[in-house]
């Protein structure tokens, strides 16, 4: 079911339910109201009786008799019994009905003076009426024919009130749920005409601001955020395609010319160590993209547990001095003591940390000129302070804003072997972690400061 048949469905029943309710409540205060008016008329009715037939102290049933014929016979189907104390009948208007009262109604109105009662024939009041010496009980009975009528008119026309108000209800239900879903109709139709062609340039029109147009501004959101994922993609694999191509072309040419011809065992041996190294950039590259790939998850992918940077770092030192064999050296030292551990302490993946601190260790041996990382760890009341440090050359000013975008290669890195993902993988990862990741000014050499939430600052 559609929505806008669903909104003036819910409408539409809602309101049914009220106005049912009124209905009933208006006609049950109505039975209410007649009931206690007519009894209150019957009660009126054996008062006077009560004061007709007593009279100086004597019963004056001719008075009441010649009475009751002129001037009481305006209740329908009306019935009056008077009874002494002693229970006898002294006066019936129902000369051809056979009377029979129970004693113990009769007692039970002598004791408690009063009694109403009413069923499908009708309402009855008895009262106790005592005036001077003699006292009376007195039975009235009367159907409120009237009384009945005026309650049944009402009810037909409840009834047809409520099936033309069901009937409008509909109507103006559905009407108004239509004009509602008109802009959600509208932001239908234009999501429907966006695909991958016109993505880029195609948005949908938001007027107002009531939440539809902030959804359709959300929805508009999102479509730049997914065209900026797909160029991303786009770039990511033509940038990929194009770095994987080189390696491979390199070791499949160096291959087919040694296999030309006979050659020497130094050749055969050359040849090796260029494909070796070749094969060893090719390892590097695929890593670097299946480290890109990870980064590019949710935080919501990852467990995040806590660890203690500084000692990541000392494991980092090792494992980049194996990497570069001898060629590499990490110096690491504290600008300060901390007092509590939580200050040095990051919740965060691990894996992930050390793919971070290992490439940016490992970028730093790779531009200085003596192949030295130095990395200092400092905190401030929010975070982990690790500065990477080398001595090399250093980034231009103008290429400090792109350096952190896949394959990008600084103008300076041009002539060292690398494929321009360390540092965008190094981007993701800090972000991940709700961290900062920032190229510092240096007089030489290039400072890379990440800066990540500690226990304590969170």
């Amino acid at each position: 079911m559609k929505i806008k048949y669903k909104i003036a469905l819910y409408y539409t029943l809602s309101a049914a339910f009220l106005l049912i309710a009124f209905a009933v409540l208006a006609y049950y205060f109505s039975g209410q109201s007649r009931r206690a008016e007519y009894l209150d008329r019957l009660e009126y009715r054996a008062r006077s009786i009560g004061s007709v037939i007593i009279e100086n102290d004597q019963v004056q049933i001719g008075l009441l008799r010649k009475l009751d014929k002129t001037t009481f016979q305006d209740l329908y189907r009306e019935s009056i019994l008077v009874y002494s104390d002693s229970y006898e009948l002294l006066y019936t208007n129902l000369l051809d009905t056979a009377v029979r009262t129970p004693r113990q109604l009769l007692e039970h109105i002598r004791e408690h003076k009063q009694y109403n009662h009413n069923d499908s024939g009708g309402e009855t009041v008895g009262i106790y009426y005592r005036e001077g010496n003699m006292s009376v009980l007195v039975l009235v009975s009367s159907f409120d024919k009237y009384g009945f009528q005026n309650l049944q008119n009402l009810s037909r026309i409840l009834l047809i009130e409520l099936a033309a108000a069901v009937v409008l209800l509909v109507g103006i239900g559905y009407f108004f749920a239509r004009k509602m879903m008109q802009p959600i109709d509208r932001l239908v139709d234009q999501a429907d005409q966006i695909n991958a062609n016109n993505l880029q340039n195609t948005r949908v029109a938001v007027k107002g601001k009531d939440e539809i147009a902030q959804l359709g501004a959300n929805f508009n959101t999102m479509l730049q955020r997914l065209s900026h994922s797909f160029d991303l993609q786009k770039s990511f694999v033509s940038n990929a395609s194009h770095e994987l191509r080189t390696p491979l072309a390199s070791i499949i040419s160096q291959l087919q010319v040694t296999l030309a011809k006979n050659r020497s065992g130094e050749e055969y041996q050359a040849v090796l160590q260029s494909v070796l190294e070749d094969a060893e950039g090719l390892s590097d590259l695929t890593n670097g993209l299946l480290q890109l790939a990870q980064s590019e998850l949710n935080r919501q992918e990852f467990v995040f547990t806590p660890v203690r940077i500084d000692e990541l770092l000392w494991d980092t030192g090792e494992l980049v001095r194996e990497k570069r064999k001898a060629g590499g050296k990490v110096d690491i030292q504290f600008l300060r003591e901390p007092e509590q551990d939580t200050l040095l302490t990051c919740n965060g993946n691990e894996s992930l940390l050390k793919v971070l601190f290992i490439n940016l260790a490992d970028n730093a041996c790779k531009f200085s000129p003596d192949h030295t990382a130095r990395i200092s760890i400092d905190f401030d009341a929010k975070h982990i302070l690790v500065r990477v440090q080398n001595q090399g050359e250093g980034i231009p000013a103008s290429e400090a804003d792109k350096i952190f975008e896949p394959f990008y290669r600084g103008s300076n890195a041009l002539q060292t072997r690398g494929h321009g993902l360390g540092l965008s993988i190094c981007k993701k990862i800090v972000q991940l972690h709700e961290g900062e990741l920032q190229l510092e000014a240096t007089v030489e050499g290039t400072t890379m400061l990440v800066k990540l939430p500690h226990e304590q600052g969170t």
